[in-house]
């Protein structure tokens, strides 16, 4: 089949590099001669017919901005059977013959279900939690890395003025990357995720241990997802248990947004040339994922049929740290 109208939406939550990654989406769409379409809304707005023709000028200077110029939003109607056949039944009204979707788990089973009635599809892995199989990196996660990273930064100068401890909560609904990672990168005492149980006598006595040993401050990084929500945490850490003052910050949705760093930029980029390439070479029901230095096509039934797994030497090595 000849391309000649393609679409692009974003869906789900949002990630820093989502405005990059249909920036190139547009910009090699024409540069291969086709037409590109712009589907606000995510399912909602493919359900609704909330779509328009987007050109070079019109993503020219989006690239910097976090968020998306084409909006997000669940879309609970597009889950049934009935909300499907009218989100195809648009895209074929307006003759789109092939669509690229921009957005995490959810969003990708969407596409799988329209590759597998009729409809060519590729799939842009993006969410901050970096919980999709078969890629090493989504879309946002490095942005939302560094977010949390100068937040738990700053924390800490406060902690060591007050001699406290700090549960300091991190996004990770059922994935505990984020939470690790920024755990290991800003010194803290205990990273507490889904994958992982601890127990909250473990807890206390590893942050006793280290106020016993004289340290100024500590800081616990909880996975919204964890075992313990960060409520159980801070109600069980007292000061008399640990020593410490304790405190609670929530970072939540400020690690969705901000500036796209350096590698979100570049890595959206390679997405959305690659997505549509993939397109043209005739594939579909395939996800663009970042394995090593290459991007590389997967099977979204792979994606999504398979949990992504934390590094065994990641975790070792938080374990070692810590202490």
């Amino acid at each position: 089949m000849t391309l000649k109208r393609i679409a692009v939406m974003t869906s789900g939550g949002d990630a820093p590099g989502m405005n990059a990654a249909i920036r190139a989406v547009v910009r090699t769409g024409v540069h291969y001669g086709l037409s590109v379409y712009g589907i606000r809304r995510g399912y909602a707005g493919m359900i609704g017919g909330d779509m328009a023709e987007l050109d070079r000028r019109a993503v020219g200077g989006i690239i910097q901005r976090g968020g998306t110029i084409l909006l997000t939003a669940r879309c609970p109607q597009f889950m049934t059977e009935e909300g499907q056949v009218e989100g195809l039944r648009q895209l074929r009204q307006r003759d789109i013959d092939s669509l690229i979707v921009i957005g995490g788990n959810g969003s990708l089973t969407g596409a799988l279900r329209l590759q597998q009635m009729g409809m060519p599809v590729v799939g842009i892995p993006a969410s901050i939690d970096n919980d999709l199989a078969r890629t090493d990196m989504s879309i946002g996660v490095d942005t939302a890395l560094n977010t949390a990273l100068d937040a738990i930064d700053k924390l800490k100068d406060t902690a060591s003025s007050h001699g406290r401890a700090f549960i300091v909560e991190v996004m990770g609904r059922h994935c505990g990357w984020l939470a690790l990672e920024v755990g290991i990168a800003g010194g803290a005492e205990v990273v507490l995720i889904p994958e992982r149980e601890m127990a909250l006598e473990t807890v206390a006595r590893e942050i006793k241990e280290g106020y016993l040993r004289g340290k100024a401050h500590a800081v616990i990084v909880v996975a919204e997802g964890a075992r313990h929500t960060t409520q159980e945490v801070a109600a069980y850490l007292t000061q008399e248990k640990v020593g410490f003052e304790v405190r609670v910050t929530i970072l939540g949705h400020v690690q969705r947004g901000g500036t796209p760093t350096a590698f979100d930029r570049t890595l959206a980029t390679r997405m959305g040339v690659a997505a549509v390439e993939a397109l043209l070479n005739g594939e579909s029901g395939v996800m663009v994922g970042l394995q090593g230095q290459r991007v590389v096509t997967v099977p979204l039934e792979e994606v999504l049929a398979a949990q992504r797994p934390l590094n065994p030497f990641t975790l070792r090595m938080e374990e070692i740290l810590a202490r």
